[in-house]
């Protein structure tokens, strides 16, 4: 084996993790995409030869890249004038592929990272980075070129931000189809009483239409129910999907993609509802195809065949 083909595989050893790392730091499938390809390129143009161990190096360039485009985002969104809903993974009902499953590595729901959306970019690195990955505070301090103090400060910030949200979406593969199948019968329906019947009190609903349009965010079942009108907008053209491995639906009638719906179930109902209609991001948002229309496609939504 040649020193190329020894660099290649030693990188695919850590790709996965990588990955999951990336996707974490910038909430979208291509940008962590970007971020592992340009590691890569690094890697490849590096002398190696001092570095002991390569996994922590490979994620100290990885989490430094990441870091520049948050700083380069937030530079260019500004203060965001509605919630910001991140791009999530969109797999079939029957689960998620290999490569998939590898970037979400554990998430269920898009609610651990709504929680991350928030957070300025060095907190995001040092909470995302410790917390979830373990890395220890003195790399996190040469990535962000802080004291390895500050950064702990960081990552206890973006905990105090962070707490509270209903982060993972409980239950099994089926109770995660009956959620996305009853939530598209409410909103079908148009009715507050149906969709509230389904909502745990505290529910959240965000609603990201992009930079042009005027996203929201509603808190307290009663709330969200009365949005269950303009919800039903999005019903059209409608079908359940995995979004991040956890309840979901998409709406593209006639292929044409309007929005992506994450829902996040707790013990006593919906705890989050979360809409990307951002016509720029859901642009580049690989989804799965339509399932083939058959019998089973055409029953009616909530009907028998468990």
């Amino acid at each position: 084996m040649n020193e190329s083909d020894w660099l290649i595989e030693r990188f695919a050893e850590h790709r996965p993790r990588l990955g999951a790392v990336a996707y974490r730091l910038l909430g979208s499938p291509g940008e962590a995409e970007e971020a592992v390809r340009r590691t890569w390129l690094r890697l490849r143009r590096s002398d190696t030869t001092g570095v002991r161990s390569l996994g922590p190096w490979l994620t100290a360039v990885l989490a430094g890249l990441c870091h520049d485009a948050l700083r380069a985002r937030a530079a260019r969104l500004g203060r965001a004038p509605g919630p910001r809903v991140p791009e999530p993974v969109v797999s079939p009902m029957g689960g998620a592929g290999p490569e998939q499953r590898a970037l979400l590595a554990g998430l269920s729901g898009l609610g651990g990272l709504v929680a991350l959306e928030g957070l300025r970019p060095a907190e995001r690195v040092s909470f995302v980075l410790h917390d979830m990955f373990a890395v220890p505070w003195e790399e996190i301090a040469r990535i962000l070129g802080r004291s390895a103090a500050a950064t702990r400060q960081l990552a206890a910030r973006a905990r105090r931000e962070a707490r509270g949200a209903t982060t993972a979406s409980e239950g099994g593969p089926a109770r995660q189809r009956a959620a996305a199948e009853s939530y598209l019968t409410a909103v079908r329906e148009g009715s507050p009483a149906a969709l509230g019947a389904l909502l745990a009190p505290g529910a959240v609903l965000r609603v990201d239409l992009g930079r042009a349009g005027a996203s929201r965010e509603l808190r307290g079942a009663a709330e969200v129910a009365g949005a269950a009108g303009a919800l039903s907008r999005l019903a059209a053209g409608a079908r359940p999907v995995l979004v991040n491995g956890a309840a979901g639906v998409v709406t593209a009638p006639r292929g044409v993609v309007l929005s992506v719906t994450g829902l996040t179930v707790a013990a006593d109902g919906l705890a989050r509802i979360d809409v990307l209609a951002d016509p720029e991001r859901l642009r580049r948002l690989p989804l799965p195809p339509a399932p083939v229309a058959g019998p089973a496609a055409r029953r009616p939504v909530g009907a028998g065949g468990r």
